[in-house]
């Protein structure tokens, strides 16, 4: 039994100095993977590196897993002494078979803190493991840690970063390829949350929600949606971005510094990482989003979708959270830039549009409106006098494409969806 604990052990280390050596033969390695082969038939390394990618052969995980398990372990316990380059290794090894191992992970945030490792292998690694497994939440937990350690360093005052080791064109680079990583990684994993949720702490905490960078994502995922009409997360997604331009072009012009602009060295930081969105002199061009032209243009593209994908429960959940968006907008910019007596002239054009279009929903009595002098002030008429007079328009233009989905519909959750959507534009947007 001695000489059995004996040989695995040597085959062991003979493993992860393998893997180790492959990553520093190439450190371009894009994917990892396991090869199904059930014992060792050939006197040589399972450990496989063809052009870019990295195999083991599945045979020997079941042995090298537990031994780096218990080692590591024995680490964190004081019971056995590892230098740092021995660890660095150990759990490469370890976190390419078993990413969630949340003690790996704080391992490596001690080297990096330490000054021993490479923040940017950490994320190079981390890219590795999602290839494998594109959920594991411990992976993009570490990612965000490593992105704060980088901002925190580039931000410090006279840090060694701030001489040029992570300069702003870098970052942005950076950013770009924590983009495609995501992406790769909802690919890989149908509604994968832990993805898209990371990309939106990315541009909310890296990017700063820079409005360019913004709109460029807007337009990146586009076709991805039309691609994935039943993933929930990407839809989620571009919500998230439809309100924040919304709220990032409230009425004003965004310059490129000025949409990352607060105070500190970190946000002038940003303020070049915005600039260097359009290249040298971008920081003097200002530029602004058209948030009705942009929320039309998504509106459209549900409608497409919804036509040509029919019975897709997620196409319909992300036209209400489009429609009222559309709806808060135009509330809150109503209320900025028209007085009353506008505002109540528009509301009388909106409702002779509505009754000569022949619309009367449940909850809105539109002819006792129009009559409101023959009736008493009810708490009915206070409602109809504030609300937004350009969404009435845009009410019978969503009620329109319901009944001409209605129409021709023969799939039975189709007709379902049109119908509990309907229902929500006359109890939720007409409140």
């Amino acid at each position: 039994m001695a000489e059995s604990e004996e040989e695995v052990k040597f085959l062991v280390q003979r493993v992860v100095k393998d893997i180790t050596n492959a990553f520093r033969r190439n450190p371009n390695i894009d994917e990892i993977g396991l090869i199904p082969c059930l014992e060792a038939r050939y006197n040589r390394s399972p450990v496989v590196l063809v052009e870019n990618k990295l195999g083991l052969e599945s045979w020997c995980v079941k042995l090298l897993l537990p031994f780096v398990h218990s080692k590591l372990v024995l680490y964190r316990q004081r019971k056995l002494w590892l230098d740092r380059d021995a660890l660095t290794d150990l759990t490469c090894t370890l976190l390419l078979l078993n990413p969630d191992f949340t003690t790996a992970w704080n391992v490596r945030k001690e080297l990096v803190q330490l000054g021993a490792l490479d923040p940017l292998k950490d994320l190079h690694l981390g890219k590795l493991a999602l290839t494998k497994f594109p959920k594991s939440p411990e992976t993009w937990i570490h990612r965000r840690w490593v992105f704060q350690k980088i901002i925190q360093e580039i931000c410090r005052p006279n840090s060694r970063n701030n001489s040029g080791i992570i300069s702003a064109e870098q970052m942005h680079r950076i950013i770009q390829d924590e983009m495609a990583v995501c992406s790769a990684a909802a690919g890989r994993y149908p509604s994968n949350y832990n993805a898209w949720s990371h990309r939106i702490w990315i541009l909310q905490h890296v990017a700063k929600c820079n409005l360019k960078i913004l709109l460029d994502e807007l337009s990146s995922t586009k076709y991805w949606v039309s691609t994935h009409v039943s993933d929930h997360s990407g839809f989620h997604y571009r919500q998230f971005l439809l309100k924040s331009v919304a709220g990032n072009t409230k009425g004003t012009v965004i310059t490129h510094a000025g949409g990352l602009a607060k105070t500190s060295a970190h946000n002038n930081f940003h303020a070049d990482l915005a600039a260097h969105g359009k290249g040298e002199g971008a920081s003097m061009e200002e530029y602004t989003a058209d948030v009705p032209l942009m929320i039309e243009e998504e509106m459209e593209l549900c409608s497409d979708l919804i036509e040509s994908y029919p019975g897709h429960e997620a196409l319909w959940c992300h036209r209400r959270c489009v429609f009222y968006l559309w709806h808060c907008w135009n509330r809150d910019h109503l209320q900025v830039s028209a007085d009353t007596s506008s505002r109540s002239e528009a509301m009388a054009n909106s409702l002779q549009l509505a009754a000569a279009s022949g619309y009367s929903p449940r909850t809105m009595d539109v002819v006792g409106a129009a009559n409101s002098s023959k009736q008493s002030y009810t708490q009915e008429t206070k409602r109809l006098k504030r609300g937004p007079s350009l969404d009435l328009h845009s009410l019978l233009e969503e009620h329109r494409f319901v009944d001409t989905i209605l129409a021709g519909c023969t799939n039975s959750e189709q007709a379902r969806f049109a119908t509990a959507y309907r229902k929500w534009l006359d109890t939720i947007v007409c409140q």
